[in-house]
């Protein structure tokens, strides 16, 4: 079998889109142009997840955000699909990837942005007071719910923040409260305390809403004076 050094983007697209038009078989195709099975398993996998494009040859390998990775493993590990439908849904070009990303999630070893040797984030979690974990929701929802940006600042894990801020935002600071172990439990705050914490957390939200409102008068000024 004759095997090409290299085999540009329109021959892969040719050799998908045949196959796909139900012309010819993927292993036969693959024969014909010399390249195995599974690396023509792995364009399929590519021009599905991100069409044509995708199998064009570039200088750069595609960047995946450590939001994205997160998203695309959580998604996977709560049932949302198998790792070709979470490939799709997500833009992601390999089912490869995606298997080494949940590895490494599940290994508790730091995920980063892909091709830029971006900031890391932690999976591993750690214990907390109630008061950091008030100041944690409170960071993360003035930072339009950034996890990954608040779990690198209080070296947290990113699970642990997203779990904490939609908590609180769907059953308020009761569930910020820590009720395990034998030292008197945090749910014996007084209602001042309790106050306290709750406007500090509305004060959050309410600066979040004033900056997506001055952020849409800007955009409002900036369209009325294109015309």
């Amino acid at each position: 079998m004759s095997h090409k050094a290299k085999i540009s983007g329109s021959e892969k697209i040719e050799v998908i889109e045949k196959y796909l038009r139900g012309e010819d078989s993927l292993n036969h195709l693959a024969t014909l142009i010399g390249v195995s099975m599974p690396s023509a398993e792995q364009w399929l996998q590519t021009y599905r997840s991100l069409g044509p494009n995708g199998l064009i040859n570039t200088s750069k390998n595609t960047v995946y955000t450590v939001e994205l990775k997160t998203r695309a493993i959580q998604d996977y590990l709560s049932g949302g699909g198998s790792h070709m439908e979470i490939c799709r849904k997500y833009g992601i070009k390999s089912t490869c990837q995606l298997r080494n990303w949940i590895l490494k999630y599940n290994g508790h070893e730091k995920l980063k942005v892909s091709g830029t040797g971006g900031t890391p984030i932690m999976t591993n979690g750690r214990k907390t007071t109630y008061d950091e974990r008030v100041e944690i929701v409170k960071y993360c929802i003035e930072h339009q719910n950034n996890y990954a940006e608040t779990a690198q600042k209080y070296q947290v894990s990113y699970q642990q923040v997203y779990s904490w801020t939609t908590k609180y935002e769907k059953n308020g600071i009761e569930a910020l409260l820590d009720k395990r172990g034998k030292r008197k439990p945090e749910g014996e705050m007084s209602e001042v305390e309790k106050l306290r914490v709750q406007n500090k957390l509305l004060e959050a939200k309410n600066r979040r809403q004033q900056m997506e409102i001055d952020f849409l008068k800007k955009l409002d000024e900036i369209e009325r004076r294109r015309y």
